[in-house]
């Protein structure tokens, strides 16, 4: 324990100088680990301040101690239902107070929480069940009649048939593990957003998100008594990073505002009136709350940060304009914490995702495994850094190890001469045209600067010339019609920003394919592109358009 809180303390400490945390910080060495008993039972719940702050529907405020003692009751009621060590929970909430109670008690009987989103289907679920081996579900009233039978039930708000949640509040608060935990024991599993191929499963240990999730505090720049708040929905990872172990790793309070339908506006307003200090939202919530006069709310915002996919430089500047505050972004997957980012105080270069976060050395190889420029993005294996799964789990229950020098992301990006990286694509969506490589990325952050286009996504069209040329589609904003002129205006726009071996060449209105978790899936678009034996009815192409080709 003490070795977390020297590593935690030390980062705390370099929060803006990042050379002296690159070069120094090294993962705690711990021989047994429990996050919920040993740091946040034996060290957060001394203290008198708020850990959850929820407004809006489910609205709770409860403080380290009290959330401390409710799940030590929520742990022994689980225990009275026979869950133990080892046990699978899937758990469906929404942003609600039980769903950290529950991940809480659960990490200290060792039991294995399986997120879920409140958007699965019944029929998602079962393969679940099945896949991750659960054997006790939590969720929510409303989503009960989705459960299948076969499991243990426990459904917040009761539901017929199955186990109230509110019976396992009724337990004692004060909870005795039954044996140490070791730091590599599983202890999360996550369905990856499978925006490429079906939903791998993803083991974390004891030691890999919490003690990992150091560098995500690193890059969030949070501070004890920060009010932080992360816009993410439950059952993906970037909740676990951002809504429960990096807040909770600096002593800050966890910052909820739920809605039912998602208001720019309203969120701003609960920012402003609740004063909260730390931000950090996915580019999809950043491109909405542009569309807003940011300048007219009054924020107590100090750091401000985006994650879940490359964040545009036009974004980042219209809030560096309306507040004075750079967004800093960062890079990880389900499969790690925070891995490359911009820490606070540091210069933050347009484009880039930042550099190596401390703990972690990151490689660029090329097709030939050799160190590059820019290439596949690798992390160093020799130590391991903590915030690195465990495997992937199969169907059969085995897990494949991570073995080899580096571990592959699967993204390519480039690097510059400060050791700035910057994010190219998905090594499957990089594509060439007429033998130049084309990242999709590049062309998708030029076209979401037009102001009739809401999203893009950018792919591969056979062509007979040039093997493939760049193909756009194209989401509009409220208000812009998908027309020839509108094609036109984007067409003309495009061909002033890019290169002519860039240049997109064919473009198409179309309601972007996405995954769950919101990711566009190019790879639906890619192959639906490939199978077409002729033009697309609605699509545009450049050369229709003499009079932009000038």
């Amino acid at each position: 324990m003490t070795g977390f809180a020297a590593a935690r303390d030390f980062l705390l400490a370099h929060r803006t100088d990042h050379a002296t945390a690159s070069a120094q910080f090294r993962w705690p060495v711990l021989e047994s680990f429990n996050w919920a008993l040993d740091w946040f039972d034996a060290v957060l719940s001394r203290e008198d301040r708020p850990a959850l702050q929820i407004t809006g529907a489910g609205a709770a405020t409860l403080s380290f101690a009290e959330l401390s003692a409710r799940s030590s009751r929520v742990a022994n009621g689980l225990r009275a239902q026979g869950v133990g060590r080892g046990d699978r929970i899937l758990l469906m909430l929404g942003n609600v107070a039980p769903l950290w109670e529950v991940m809480l008690a659960a990490m200290k009987l060792g039991a294995v929480v399986v997120p879920a989103t409140t958007l699965l289907t019944g029929q998602d679920i079962a393969e679940r069940i099945a896949r991750a081996g659960v054997r006790c579900v939590v969720t929510a009233a409303a989503d009960a009649a989705k459960l299948p039978e076969g499991v243990r039930r426990i459904v917040v708000g009761g539901a017929p048939g199955c186990i109230d949640y509110a019976a396992l509040l009724d337990h004692s608060a004060h909870f005795t593990a039954d044996a140490p935990t070791d730091p590599d024991a599983p202890m999360l599993l996550y369905f990856t957003s499978g925006t490429t191929a079906r939903p791998k499963l993803v083991l974390h240990s004891h030691r890999s998100y919490p003690v990992g999730a150091l560098s995500t505090m690193y890059w969030l720049g949070l501070r004890p008594g920060d009010l932080h708040l992360n816009v993410s929905s439950p059952g993906w990872a970037k909740h676990a990073w951002s809504c429960v172990f990096a807040p909770w790793n600096a002593g800050a309070t966890v910052f909820i505002h739920n809605q039912p339908r998602f208001s720019a506006a309203g969120l701003l307003d609960a920012m402003a009136e609740h004063r909260v200090t730390t931000l950090c939202a996915p580019p999809t919530v950043w491109r909405m709350l542009i569309q807003e006069d940011l300048a007219a709310w009054r924020l107590s915002l100090r750091e401000v940060t985006g994650a879940g996919e490359p964040l545009n430089p036009e974004v980042i500047e219209r809030v560096r304009a309306a507040w004075g505050l750079t967004i800093r972004d960062g890079y990880g997957q389900t499969e790690t914490t925070a891995q490359i980012g911009n820490p606070p105080g540091q210069v933050v270069k347009p484009g880039s995702m930042g550099r190596p976060l401390p703990g972690y050395r990151v490689r660029l190889l090329d097709t030939e495994g050799r160190d590059a420029d820019e290439g596949a993005v690798s992390l160093a294996l020799d130590p391991p850094p903590a915030g690195l799964m465990r495997g992937y789990l199969n169907d059969d229950g085995s897990i494949s190890p991570i073995t080899g020098d580096t571990y592959g992301t699967g993204d390519v990006a480039s690097r510059d001469a400060e050791g700035y990286l910057t994010y190219v694509g998905r090594a499957d969506d990089i594509f060439k045209a007429s033998d130049y490589r084309i990242s999709p990325f590049e062309l998708e952050s030029v076209l979401i600067e037009h102001p009739a286009v809401a999203e893009a996504a950018v792919v591969p069209a056979p062509d007979a010339l040039r093997l493939a040329v760049p193909k756009a589609f194209v989401a509009l904003v409220a208000g812009a019609a998908p027309t020839r002129d509108t094609a036109a205006d984007i067409f003309r726009h495009l061909q002033a920003r890019l290169a002519p071996y860039k240049r997109i060449r064919r473009l198409e209105f179309f309601e972007l394919p996405k995954t769950i978790s919101g990711k566009i899936r190019r790879v639906e678009l890619r192959r639906m592109e490939e199978a077409r034996s002729e033009r697309a009815p609605d699509e545009y192409r450049l050369e229709d358009f003499p009079e932009v080709q000038g």
